[in-house]
């Protein structure tokens, strides 16, 4: 019997394991992770936050769920050591795992950029559930609020809290808003709309410091200026969680290196989702981990599938509106562009050699997939000209 061991229940975790019950239904399966929910969705914490979505409605796959498909989740249990030559993962409750073959899913962490005033009490990232918690029980005391960065994350973070009733600051350290995903225009609008509900922004801003004694008072820009404050959000990205690949001598940089068919430097061990790194890009977006996951899991049973990369793209609501964005968005306009505007929508089409290569739908992502598949298929921009054309 095949003995299969996932470090990481994250979405590139549970996918794999789902894949390798597909392709062997005798081997025996563990995830281990040091969460306390079973796989859950990490893009809905933010309703956690607002009160929208009570925790149990977070939890994607039950115990019903992994029992069905005889997978063994071990909860609050992190993988602190291994032994390669020995094919075993030493645990944080002193067990050694062995395995035939392996799964680094270990996901990602947020980022704390170096400034003073970064462990004061009231200073939070939005990573996981136990963040998720601190941040609502927070702001049962708190009503000042300032989130710094502009990304899709912090915005959705601070409009969870604006919705408890909280004042949101967003400090911005690029001079527009969601510069992964939109261009200057977009960003203009989204601003506009924001600042109706009630945002405030300082963009092109950077923090220095964030003060306070026993807990947060104000954070401090360049060039003088303090915001007072008793809750800082910081959302200033993520890292890859690669502690595991010392010990299991793995090679890696922006994240552990795998090839198409998710194979790590060591045999028998894959890596897949944020933690891994793929042509020299980690993705760190769900679309990714999901196929990753899938890919990895079934090579793990013994299949042969590879895995080409994800096209960057992201279709969600940004504090209720609906945004859309894919590949290369054009910010220094050196192609040609369809651009459609009204008071409520703004698309962009961007075209090279009357190919799409990127696009922005703000207000209106209806046919996004349509966007999606002629980017990766190379179809003719023509094909979607009902999808940008002034109605």
């Amino acid at each position: 019997m095949k003995r299969y061991v996932i470090i990481g229940n994250g979405v590139a975790g549970t996918t794999a394991a789902e894949n390798i019950r597909k392709g062997d239904d005798q081997g025996k399966i563990i995830i281990i992770t040091d969460e306390d929910l079973p796989f859950y969705y990490r893009v809905r914490l933010n309703e956690f936050v607002s009160g929208d979505l009570a925790e149990q409605d977070l939890v994607a796959r039950g115990e019903e769920w992994y029992r069905e498909r005889a997978i063994e989740l071990r909860l609050r249990t992190r993988g602190i050591d291994a032994k390669p030559a020995e094919k075993t993962v030493l645990t944080d409750k002193k067990e050694e795992l062995a395995y035939d073959v392996l799964l680094v899913a270990t996901g990602s962490h947020s980022f704390i950029p170096p400034m003073k005033g970064a462990e004061t009490k009231g200073v939070f990232a939005l990573r996981d559930i136990r963040d998720a918690r601190n941040i609502s029980s927070a702001a049962r005391e708190y009503n000042r609020v300032v989130l710094i960065g502009g990304g899709l994350l912090g915005l959705e973070t601070g409009n969870a809290l604006r919705k408890l009733g909280k004042e949101i600051m967003v400090v911005e350290f690029f001079p527009r808003l969601l510069p992964r995903q939109l261009d200057v225009e977009g960003a203009k609008r989204l601003q506009r709309i924001m600042e109706r509900m009630g945002f405030a922004f300082r963009l092109g801003a950077k923090t220095l410091e964030i003060g306070g004694g026993d807990h947060v008072e104000g954070v401090l820009l360049e060039g003088g200026e303090t915001l007072p404050a008793e809750m800082v959000i910081i959302s200033a990205g993520v890292r890859p969680n690669m502690e595991l690949a010392g010990p299991l001598g793995l090679e890696c940089d922006k994240g552990i290196k795998v090839n198409e068919e998710l194979r790590t430097n060591q045999p028998d061990v894959f890596a897949a989702g944020d933690v891994a790194e793929f042509r020299g890009m980690p993705y760190g977006i769900w679309p990714a981990a999901m196929e990753q996951g899938k890919i990895a899991g079934t090579n793990m049973a013994g299949g042969r599938i590879t895995y080409g990369g994800t096209t960057m793209a992201s279709s969600l609501k940004v504090v209720g509106i609906d945004l859309a964005s894919a590949g290369n968005i054009d910010v220094e306009r050196d192609f040609e562009s369809r651009v459609v505007r009204d008071d409520k929508v703004y698309k962009k089409m961007v075209i090279e050699a009357n190919k799409v290569i990127g696009c922005i739908m703000l207000g209106d992502t209806k046919g996004f997939n349509k966007v999606t598949k002629a980017m990766a298929e190379g179809q003719d921009a023509s094909a979607l000209s009902d999808l940008f054309s002034d109605k």
